[in-house]
């Protein structure tokens, strides 16, 4: 079959099981060949490639409503409803997304960047059935890594019980999230096993009365109960089907088939295998092929490796976190289900006793962070811009509220690329930045992250928030260290016509273009985005030259917005020009792509500088 030619799942129908599963192979190859070349999501769509043509082959898209609980996982459902032929363009810049994406395609109706929300979104889309009177089918594929979610339990608990409603929620079970997954509810999952016992006391060919039906219930539950066989969706109201092998597609059918015509919430526990048809990726125990760049496919060799001298920040941090962790016996690392995205495997072999991973459970993982600093303990919380926003309530009414002093290490700030607008991290400084008893920097050399970690652990009295980005930085070689002891910013050149200030990895690629090229600019490190230097800050507004700040985030509410609040309070009158993006949703594509698209290349701010 040729895939490139498929326009939608309906064929899928006409197959026999045999052309199935050689429909299955052939996908599994197109998946290896294309994402080796662009890059993106490879195990986890590895692991579901039966599962989801099994999945169009009983349902009818779009009609019945599928739904990915993260869409990364969604490859094999663009494939079938007629996407493979733009697979060279995924996750590129004004290319395919790699998630589900309502205005591709009819198939997609939900979108999902973050974990949890499936469960919540089939909810809805049952009740609106309810009150729009149709019968299409509502489905969520979930993550066994998903459930720890408290949002996840949530919709589970509201669902489990409701008379008019008929979800249908399929566990895929490969015991891994991104890394591997944690906490009771993955040991739960673990030993549950398909009971001769509860499928004797569960089939039935003839329909029986209703009174009768529900002794038959009844007498189930009881059988599995003595069998240590009821689970916890047994207990939330649902009827339970597995586990079954999520790669047996005639049993898929079957069992999809049958949870088709029920009329009551239902879970199918489904049992993959996470990268599947390809060793390297089946082998994968810490999810360095969860996401992936481009690579070999003969040998499994990545091919995108960071220049010489350079490696990524989270490196950078994790290589600090080692050398503090030596020193201070009351440190721990609190990290919700990140630990190889954050670069901390070395960290966790060689310290597995201060590492503790709580799953993806992001509101949790603040609020137990601030529960164990108010009692003693030095905690740094690593996590993903796009991730932290979930647990906004969290910093605002446990953390930063009764004064606990934590350091977050905001990781993948700024714009993220090829994930898209689901995980570009740039609303961050905005959330936070008018919460009280909360700092927040950013270094731009590695040598400048040492002494704000220093001060963030050392000096600071609140919280701090250190962000960096997914770029890769000049290392660290054990140049003397600045000690920083109050919040400051620094000067570079101050023989310019105007003066720009910016942050992060922005100031360096500007210092870079602005030496290399002579320009008469005065740049201005902004290192402490919150507080502000007020002191240097001051000296910028009385001085007669234009002020220019560029931003790594949105416009709207970044260090921009600070500096003309701050104006405003003098009531002074400084005309200040802010470079930064724009109030809409950031699309996926490389940095360098999207900068240009939005003028914040370092050709076109210098140009409309010099203008």
């Amino acid at each position: 079959m040729n895939l490139l030619e498929i326009k939608g799942p309906e064929f899928l129908k006409t197959l026999s099981i045999k052309e199935l599963n050689e429909l299955a192979d052939e996908i599994r190859s197109f998946l290896i060949d294309s994402i080796s070349k662009t890059g993106g999501h490879l195990s986890s769509n590895l692991g579901v490639v039966e599962l989801t043509i099994a999945l169009h082959y009983v349902f009818n898209s779009p009609e019945d409503k599928i739904i990915f609980d993260v869409g990364h996982q969604s490859y094999i459902h663009k494939i079938l409803t007629g996407r493979a032929k733009d697979f060279d363009t995924l996750r590129m810049y004004q290319g395919l997304s790699g998630y589900q994406k309502r205005n591709e395609s009819v198939h997609d109706v939900w979108e999902a960047g973050h974990s949890s929300t499936a469960i919540a979104a089939v909810a809805g889309f049952e009740l609106a059935k309810f009150y729009n009177q149709t019968k299409e089918k509502n489905i969520a594929i979930v993550g066994d890594g998903s459930l720890n979610s408290g949002l996840s339990f949530e919709a589970l608990n509201y669902l489990g019980h409701q008379k008019n409603m008929s979800p249908i929620i399929i566990i895929n079970d490969n015991e891994m999230s991104i890394s591997k997954n944690v906490g009771r509810l993955a040991k739960l999952l673990n030993k549950t096993r398909a009971n001769k016992f509860y499928n004797y006391a569960t089939k039935t060919k003839r329909k029986l009365p209703k009174f009768l039906y529900r002794w038959k219930v009844r007498i189930a539950n009881m059988i599995r109960g003595f069998a240590n066989n009821l689970t916890i969706f047994d207990e939330f109201g649902f009827s339970y089907y597995g586990p079954i092998d999520g790669h047996d597609i005639k049993n898929l059918v079957k069992f999809l088939k049958l949870i088709k015509n029920k009329n009551r919430p239902v879970v199918l526990h489904v049992v993959t295998k996470k990268g599947k048809g390809y060793l390297p990726a089946e082998n994968d125990k810490t999810g360095m092929w969860h996401g992936v760049g481009p690579f070999n496919k003969e040998t499994g060799e990545f091919l995108n490796k960071n220049k010489e001298n350079f490696t990524s920040w989270s490196n950078i941090i994790s290589e600090y976190l080692l050398r503090y962790a030596e020193n201070n016996a009351d440190f721990r690392i609190i990290i919700p289900a990140m630990i190889t995205g954050s670069g901390l495997i070395e960290f966790e072999e060689k310290y597995p006793d201060k590492i503790i991973d709580v799953g993806i459970c992001e509101s949790f993982s603040v609020c137990f962070s601030a529960a164990l600093a108010l009692r003693g303990i030095k905690i740094f919380l690593p996590i993903y811009s796009s991730f932290l926003q979930r647990a906004y309530d969290q910093i605002v009414h446990d953390l930063t509220r009764q004064e606990a002093k934590i350091v977050i290490g905001i990781d993948r700030s700024g714009v993220v690329g090829g994930d898209g607008e689901t995980h570009q991290g740039i609303y961050d400084i905005a959330y936070l930045k008018h919460i009280p008893n909360i700092e927040i920097v950013q270094p731009s050399t590695a040598l400048e992250a040492q002494s704000l970690l220093n001060y963030a652990f050392n000096v600071a009295k609140d919280s701090v928030a250190i962000r960096y980005s997914r770029n890769s930085v000049l290392k660290y070689d054990g140049e003397a260290l600045e000690e920083i002891i109050y919040p400051s910013w620094t000067l570079k050149n101050n023989h310019g016509k105007a003066n720009l200030i910016a942050y992060g990895d922005n100031f360096q690629r500007l210092v870079d273009y602005v030496e290399s090229n002579n320009l008469p600019i005065n740049l201005i490190n902004a290192r402490f985005i919150k507080p502000m230097d007020l002191d240097l800050l001051d000296l910028l507004i009385e001085d007669e030259l234009p002020l220019y700040v560029l931003e790594d985030v949105t416009k709207i509410s970044g260090l921009g917005s600070s500096i003309l609040e701050y104006i405003s309070h003098l009531h002074k009158i400084k005309n200040v020009t802010i470079f930064g993006l724009p109030d809409e949703f950031i699309l996926q594509g490389n940095q360098e792509e999207i900068y240009k698209q939005y003028h914040l290349d370092s050709e076109s701010i210098v140009k409309e500088i010099l203008k």
